[in-house]
């Protein structure tokens, strides 16, 4: 049986994670990391994907210029609460907040739940059983967090966090794995 292993990359910090609002299709902060200057970081033969929002391709971009955009990876929908503070829901919508981070079903903002998010990549990574070698995808912390959730058959959903330019790798071999790497 041949290996897949996918290599999960958070897009790098954008406005909005630092001042804790859901997100928009906002760029990365400036970093000064010019394009393809983590080419390096991978082997040539990889398959780089990344999702179709801004932050996440100009992410990619540093990995390599053959980043192929992959709507599975897009982040989770959002619906109303698309660029507003936790703080200012926190304020307005104190019920389905709490509502929202206490049972995975319910998208009190008319976007998607994590339940569905879930489920959108439960199928992405079933899809990518049948390819072998290294995928590197860049995408979102939902989308890792769902990844990570699904492989751990667990219910930790909101109890992970997933810091920008962080991975994860995943394996499958018959069964999905979680891989951490070591610095050395």
């Amino acid at each position: 049986m041949q290996t897949t292993r996918l290599t999960l990359i958070c897009h790098a910090r954008t406005v909005a994670q630092k001042l804790a609002c859901f997100p928009t299709n906002e760029p990365v902060e400036n970093s000064g990391l010019a394009p393809g200057a983590l080419t390096e970081r991978f082997d040539a033969a990889r398959r780089l994907i990344c999702a179709p929002e801004l932050r996440t391709r100009q992410t990619a971009a540093w990995f390599g210029a053959d980043a192929q955009v992959d709507e599975a990876l897009r982040d989770c929908d959002w619906g109303r609460w698309h660029g507003q503070s936790i703080k200012t829901l926190q304020a307005s919508e104190e019920e389905a907040l709490h509502a929202w981070l206490e049972d995975p079903q319910v998208s009190p903002h008319g976007g998607e739940s994590v339940m569905q998010l879930g489920e959108r990549v439960a199928t992405w990574l079933s899809s990518l059983q049948a390819t072998p070698g290294h995928v590197v995808a860049v995408t979102h912390p939902f989308v890792i967090r769902a990844a990570l959730t699904h492989v751990m058959r667990g219910s930790a959903f909101h109890d992970i966090d997933v810091e920008p330019l962080s991975m994860l790798e995943l394996r499958f071999t018959g069964r999905w794995r979680l891989c951490l790497k070591g610095a050395l």
